[in-house]
């Protein structure tokens, strides 16, 4: 993460980026938040759709989205739907968490019938998520790239207003300032991954 001033290349942000678990609960301004999902948005993109649609949660939203993620992981199985003490502490423990992270953006794109056109729009919103993640960086914000069962859950997509035969949440982003960088993890050589066709 870059100190104030400080210029660094776009190589050095890539490999500088880490996901971020342990944010502080200080909210990050809307316009910075705006500038950071602009510069992603210059993410390619096939036909210049740009498939990818945000909804933020902050402030007493985060609510309204913290009480259906318990609700879908009642109804999945992830906790049990009863009124027992240990269920409630969970579920109390489990809010309380959530209510820290200052904002949860939902990435969602509308579906493509055509199986190809869909995962052209499916990878054009994932190189989206990335630009935001090294954007974000940019500007000192974490953010962790999270992909969970309620994502999934068609009654969770109908509770925060989606139709859930139109579209589909690629991921939700938990975001605000690393109160924790993680040590940077050593990458597989690529040489491991390569091979040259000649």
């Amino acid at each position: 993460m870059k100190r104030e001033g400080e210029v660094i290349s776009i190589l050095e942000t890539i490999q500088a980026r880490r996901s971020i678990h342990q944010l502080k609960e200080q909210p990050v301004d809307l316009s910075v938040l705006k500038e950071i999902f602009t510069y992603a948005s210059y993410a390619p993109t096939h036909y210049m759709k740009e498939p990818w649609q945000i909804k933020i949660y902050q402030g007493h939203g985060r609510e309204a989205i913290i009480d259906a993620i318990i609700r879908s992981y009642q109804r999945i199985g992830m906790i049990k739907n009863e009124q027992e003490p240990k269920t409630k502490k969970m579920i109390h423990s489990m809010k309380e968490f959530l209510l820290k992270i200052p904002h949860h953006a939902l990435i969602y794109f509308e579906k493509e019938e055509d199986s190809v056109r869909y995962e052209e729009e499916y990878a054009s919103v994932c190189a989206f998520i990335q630009n935001a993640q090294l954007a974000a960086w940019e500007y000192g914000v974490g953010m962790l790239w999270t992909i969970t069962p309620y994502m999934h859950d068609p009654i969770f997509l109908d509770e925060i207003g989606l139709d859930n035969e139109r579209f589909k949440i690629a991921a939700v982003l938990q975001i605000g300032y690393p109160a924790k960088v993680p040590r940077k993890k050593e990458r597989t050589p690529i040489e491991g991954k390569l091979e040259i066709i000649e």
